[in-house]
């Protein structure tokens, strides 16, 4: 190693990566579609993220396998094929054991193909590094994308249908926000966990400054 140079890159920072400082939603504001028309209920927003996650990994892996016997003119079309195939698999595998969840989701399962988080992880870091760099990246990008979802839908559900995984949490009395429920409910729950999130960001600069 030459002295001064950065640390070589770990497996636990590629992962951490996608789940903190380059959070898909949070912070790159990346698969926006999914985002907002699917995370009405907590479970239709992790198995969002858990088919997504299982396509990040799965192109990743074979995006960094065979990267240097795909002719750079095809490159991009490439990356499309394998990604298309991993979103039929995820799409099957969901009608198979959860044929209500799938029909929910409905039209935006088969569009991860073009969620452009997936493309991009896969021209950007997957097809530059190791197998085992690409698959880290893809599960941790993958969690972030899952836990952002999570946390918007279980918002919205809370507020939306006075339930969570469809347990009631209020009793009868209680008077659901059926806008919560309607895609304006979506944007309201993104600003709030971006408010929620620059309010921590800031917390920790002052920590910072106060030590420093």
């Amino acid at each position: 190693m030459v002295p001064g140079a950065p640390p070589p890159a770990t497996v636990i920072a590629d992962m951490w990566r996608g789940i903190g400082r380059e959070n898909p939603v949070l912070v790159q504001f990346l698969g926006m579609c999914p985002t907002m028309a699917v995370t009405n209920t907590l479970a239709n927003g992790i198995a969002m993220g858990a088919a997504t996650t299982f396509v990040l990994v799965g192109s990743g892996l074979f995006v960094s396998l065979f990267r240097k016997y795909i002719a750079h003119e095809v490159r991009i079309t490439s990356y499309i094929l394998i990604i298309a195939t991993f979103v039929t698999l995820a799409d099957m595998i969901l009608a198979a054991t959860f044929p209500a969840i799938s029909k929910a989701l409905g039209p935006f399962m088969p569009l991860i193909v073009a969620n452009c988080l997936l493309l991009g992880r896969a021209e950007a870091f997957a097809a530059k590094v190791a197998v085992h760099r690409a698959v880290a990246d893809g599960l941790g990008m993958g969690l972030g994308f899952t836990l952002s979802l999570s946390l918007l839908s279980a918002l919205r559900e809370t507020l939306g249908h006075g339930s969570l995984l469809g347990h009631p949490l209020f009793g009868p009395r209680f008077e659901p926000w059926v806008f919560m429920v309607m895609p304006p409910g979506g944007f309201f729950a993104l600003g709030v966990a971006l408010l929620a999130l620059a309010w921590i960001v800031e917390l920790r600069r002052r920590r910072v400054r106060a030590v420093a």
